[in-house]
């Protein structure tokens, strides 16, 4: 079954371009011009993967995406900012509220597509495992995506639980940040190594106590530690 994509962008002529080269790829595509009408339609569907604008005539894009994280319903659909912002500080913040991913304007149609089948990809690659459990509190269910500390499940992006399922693979092995982006991007990858640490940074605050087990070693990467 083809994958539906929200396509959110006030300017016609992106709107078109984005659709048309995703439509060719084999999505199912949805138009937005503006916020009220994606909220409108994500009242009655969750689409597979949202390309937001940030710059839209009545929200603000990074608004909309920290709305969408805390709500349950859409907090494990992966989110692609466009932004015309190319300030490393406006792509940071917006993956610091929960994109996976970030496409500055202008941006080449293929390069698009291309991230969308990366960011998806995430989702997709099968667990050697069913559950993995990381010391007494943290508990991940591979087959539903779904993570729990001391019993409370927790929302993770897409991104945030595969960096935590590539640590948990070998607990105390230091995954260096290029190692982390190649598990996450593959040969699709054109982010920058601070990428990681917001997503890392994110990661810990949602498990709460239980982020003391993730560590920074620094200048290389990370691990899990009990």
């Amino acid at each position: 079954m083809s994958k539906r994509i929200a396509v959110v962008d006030d300017e016609h002529d992106i709107l078109e371009l984005v659709s048309l080269h995703l439509t060719r790829a084999g999505f199912k595509v949805s138009e937005f011009s503006d916020v009220a009408s994606l909220l409108k339609y994500l009242a009655t569907t969750i689409p597979d993967l949202i390309v937001l604008d940030l710059m839209l005539p009545d929200a603000d894009g990074l608004d909309i995406c920290k709305q969408l994280r805390n709500d349950e319903r859409f907090a494990a659909v992966p989110i692609i900012m466009l932004t015309a912002r190319t300030e490393e500080t406006d792509r940071i913040l917006g993956l610091e509220l929960g994109a996976d991913d970030y496409v500055t304007k202008p941006f080449s149609p293929r390069e698009l597509v291309a991230r969308v089948k990366a960011v998806l990809r995430r989702g997709t690659q099968p667990a050697e495992q069913d559950t993995i459990l990381i010391g007494d509190d943290i508990e991940i269910d591979c087959k539903k995506y779904q993570v729990t500390v001391k019993g409370e499940r927790i929302e993770l992006t897409s991104t945030e639980f595969r960096i935590l399922r590539l640590l948990s693979e070998r607990i105390g092995w230091v995954y260096t940040r290029d190692r982390i982006l190649d598990y996450l991007w593959g040969n699709d990858k054109v982010v920058l190594d601070r990428t990681v640490d917001v997503h890392v940074k994110h990661l810990r605050e949602k498990l709460g106590s239980a982020g003391e087990y993730v560590k920074n070693v620094r200048g290389v990467g990370y691990k899990l530690e009990i």
